[in-house]
């Protein structure tokens, strides 16, 4: 298959770009600079300016661009360019989809706090009405901004990703090395759920999502078993071979994080509920399987 991806230089899109090469699918990237060559195609979302004939040639487009939600501090401004950088690749491709004579697939990039920030012990599946709070009213614009594509019949899947972790980058390296030095720890009181899910079961997710004819709408990108902060740290104690004796208390994040604080203290009691029913498979079901495979592929270094 011929795939179009946006944001392929971060962290899920080199991973996504590169596995999708080995299976031997066609892949071109959306870019701001000039194209260095011809799996390579100049755009401004920002103009909502790309080229139609890409879009018209591929059979999926994946769109994963915008700006990065773990950043401090949460400014006014920065809040603005989480939500609209969001907003303007997702609708600039959305209505070139809409345009395009037989409209491709498109998976748009999502994120499981569209459920809100902090749920308790509530079970959180694809139908779960959505949440209260900043990252909430951001996918919930985020998602809206595909409408051009639903309207054109467009098969569109919402990826509604969770945490991933994983040893080559991304979380596992930050959260990890506090347990490295000997002073890992639970964040709060470590009751609250954590989504996760590891990077090997997000490809094959996303992959499953482009195949898969029937399959349209949300879908939560996390394991099936879901985890609380308590049994994460336990994992990752158990696996770098570390004490996980500190305790970082709740106002003292959210006095240093401010509204990011939330990501961490919030929980979020998410299940895969749509994946599993329409024959998705995890490599990865449990917090411990999650750790395992990202120590595995270089995060015990």
């Amino acid at each position: 298959m011929r795939f179009c991806l946006s944001g392929a230089s971060g962290f899920l899109g080199t991973a996504l770009k590169d596995r999708l090469e080995a299976d031997g699918h066609t892949t071109v990237t959306l870019v701001r600079r000039e194209p260095r060559g011809p799996d390579e195609s100049r755009w401004d979302p920002d103009s909502g300016e790309l080229d139609q004939a890409v879009i018209d040639a591929a059979d999926v487009v994946v769109c994963l661009a915008g700006a990065p939600i773990a950043h401090w501090p949460w400014t006014s401004s920065y809040r603005r360019e989480l939500v609209d950088s969001r907003v303007a690749t997702t609708s600039t491709i959305a209505e070139a989809v809409a345009r395009a004579p037989r409209p491709p697939v498109l998976l748009a990039g999502s994120g499981i706090n569209a459920y809100g920030e902090d749920r308790g012990d509530t079970l959180l599946v694809e139908g779960t009405p959505r949440g209260p709070g900043f990252l909430a009213d951001v996918v919930e614009a985020w998602e809206s901004a595909a409408a051009p594509a639903v309207a054109a019949g467009s098969r569109v899947c919402f990826l509604r990703t969770a945490p991933v972790l994983d040893g080559s980058g991304g979380l596992l390296r930050v959260i990890a090395l506090p347990f490295r030095l000997g002073v890992g720890g639970r964040l709060g009181s470590g009751k609250q759920y954590f989504p996760l899910i590891s990077l090997r079961d997000w490809l094959e997710a996303v992959v499953f999502l482009a195949e898969d004819a029937d399959a349209s709408g949300p879908y939560n990108l996390v394991t099936p078993e879901p985890a609380t902060n308590a049994d994460l740290t336990r994992a990752l104690a158990g696996a770098l071979h570390r004490p996980a004796l500190v305790t970082v208390p709740s106002p003292a994040m959210r006095l240093l994080l401010g509204g990011l604080a939330s990501l961490a203290l919030g929980s979020l009691r998410a299940a895969p509920r749509k994946l599993e029913e329409e024959g998705f498979s995890f490599a990865d079901r449990d917090v411990r399987e999650v750790v395992a495979a990202a120590l595995a592929r270089g995060g015990a270094d």
